[in-house]
């Protein structure tokens, strides 16, 4: 099973020391900090790909300290800059895929609990580990195996219960602590240790020691603790700012994102010299918190105090505590991740987005956790790319009766004004797009009339730009507006700008008091009264119409 040896050495000092330093630091009253399964099993599997944890402890707890280390000086370092809004690359629909996807290979990765395989691959590949798992049938325990189903079928229908019936919160939150209770009796009490049940074996007392001088950023393992560290740090903050955020909408108040990442941040690099591992904003135990109607991040110091008594007191108690257990209480705590009817509403609403959710869910189960994230992250930027390069265009009518103006494919009721070609640009224009502008709006301006039956291409008499969802411009932009104008006076077409907005409309201003390139009267605030004002200057031309 994934990295047991050191989470249970560590799980329990990663819950005492980062609360009390995010009660000091942290903005959330609700949030409550300790390890997470994903971040915690993301950090064992992608190290332990490399380094194993039964044969070099020592190695493998350096690695998980400085990859942590890492990952707090990413989370602080954000805040500190002010640059959260790189966490906002990670889309729901990437979030989505990327939490299915790893809940499954982290599911997958504890068959070696729940079969009781000793050989076990150390690859996270859903093909690899199938492979691992069959090529070892000799090793498969039959005791394991019915003891993993029974609790795994207990914690599953808890945590059933609980979903079906959210007052009932407390059965999928005390289930786990109750498997561990019986199952160490059962084992306890029959030697199950002797009949084929691995167990946790002999706990130390006492708080871990101060671990500073174990960080190692050597130059053979560095590019693995930058990779750990970069993929836990982001992935364990954006669950922590969001279950943040998720709270204090329900109490009405405002979370700082920037003070939390500095917040989350300095319990990773404290934590990491104080033998934690990786921690954040847990939202299981966030929701106890606030059912349990805590007003304040001083709730946290409480937790750690508990925890603090039961490492120096009830350690032992845990010595016959079977490892499937431990598997079976992780499987139910990721399963959750798959989120089935979220990604059938992303299918619904946005195809593209279901795409970025599939890439990242089958790049994590058949490439590596940070290849499936890296694959979803580089798609989602290429789709801003595409909406910034290629802006939306759309051709505007009248809706008869009224001085509304909307879009043509949109609204069947609405009407082409003759003489007018009505353009929306529903984004900032920039160099970018300005290229494209220019083609788009050409194309426009040559299928004129067509679409409406009309004969002649000289019906055409005013072009008018509604720019009221362009929020900025540059100088491209200024130039784009300028040539554009400059290319309809050759045309015989006067180019008419409806509502430039704020920065546009200083920016037009001041390139016109060098070249004057824009009259008084080509400026308008509305559609309406652009056409209104404008209409008087066509003649009227019968021969040209049916």
């Amino acid at each position: 099973m994934i990295n047991i040896s050191w989470v249970r050495d560590n799980f329990a000092d990663s819950s005492f020391v980062p609360p009390l330093i995010y009660a000091v630091f942290g903005s959330s009253k609700d949030l409550a900090v300790g390890p997470v399964s994903i971040a915690s099993l993301l950090l064992g599997s992608m190290l332990r790909e490399k380094v194993s944890p039964t044969k070099e402890p020592l190695l493998f707890l350096q690695l998980a300290f400085t990859s942590t280390f890492i990952a707090g000086v990413l989370q602080a370092s954000l805040g500190i800059l002010r640059l959260g809004f790189i966490i906002d690359f990670l889309s729901k629909a990437t979030l989505t895929g990327f939490m299915a996807g790893s809940a499954i290979i982290v599911s997958l990765q504890q068959l070696k609990s729940l079969l009781g395989i000793v050989h076990f691959t150390k690859k996270m590949g859903i093909i690899d580990v199938f492979s691992s798992v069959f090529h070892n049938t000799k090793e498969w325990s039959w005791q394991t195996i019915l003891m993993g189903f029974c609790f795994l079928v207990f914690l599953l229908l808890a945590r059933h219960i609980s979903m079906k019936r959210p007052k009932l919160f407390w059965v999928s939150a005390g289930a786990p602590l109750v498997s561990v209770i019986l199952s160490t009796l059962l084992v306890f009490v029959f030697k199950g240790q002797n009949h084929g049940i691995s167990v946790i074996g002999k706990l130390e007392e006492g708080l871990n020691p101060l671990s500073w001088n174990m960080l190692r950023f050597q130059k053979k393992y560095l590019g693995l603790v930058l990779n750990t560290g970069l993929v836990t740090g982001i992935i364990s903050l954006t669950e922590g700012i969001a279950v943040g955020r998720t709270f204090a909408a329900l109490r009405d108040y405002q979370v700082d994102g920037n003070k939390e990442m500095i917040a989350i941040g300095t319990m990773n690099m404290v934590g990491s010299c104080t033998s934690c591992y990786i921690t954040t904003g847990a939202f299981s135990r966030s929701a106890v918190n606030y059912n349990a109607g805590a007003k304040s991040a001083f709730s946290n110091i409480v937790m750690a105090i508990t925890v603090m008594v039961t490492l120096l007191f009830l350690m032992p108690l845990f010595r016959y505590t079977p490892n499937v257990v431990l598997g079976s209480i992780i499987v139910t705590a990721v399963i959750g991740l798959i989120d089935v009817p979220t990604a059938y509403l992303i299918w619904k609403i946005d195809k593209f987005d279901f795409l970025v959710c599939l890439c990242a869910f089958f790049g994590v189960i058949f490439i590596s956790v940070e290849d499936g994230l890296s694959i979803a992250v580089g798609i989602s930027i290429f789709k801003i790319l595409m909406q910034i390069t290629r802006p939306k265009t759309v051709i505007m009518g009248n809706i008869p009766g009224t001085n509304i103006y909307r879009n043509l494919h949109h609204y069947e009721e609405a009407k082409v004004i003759p003489g007018f070609l009505i353009l929306s640009i529903e984004a900032p224009i920039n160099f970018a797009n300005t290229t494209y502008l220019n083609d788009r709006i050409s194309r426009y301006i040559e299928d004129y009339g067509f679409e409406e039956g009309m004969k002649k291409h000289s019906d055409l008499h005013f072009v008018v730009l509604d720019m009221t969802a362009v929020s900025a411009m540059d100088i491209s932009g200024v130039a784009f507006i300028k040539d554009l104008k400059k290319a309809m006076d050759k045309r015989g077409l006067e180019l008419v700008l409806v509502n430039p907005i704020g920065e546009v409309m200083e920016k037009l201003q001041r390139a016109n008091k060098a070249h004057d390139f824009l009259a008084v009267d080509c400026l308008y605030l509305t559609v309406g009264e652009a056409i209104a004002s404008l209409s008087s200057k066509i003649q009227p031309d019968t021969s040209s119409h049916v």
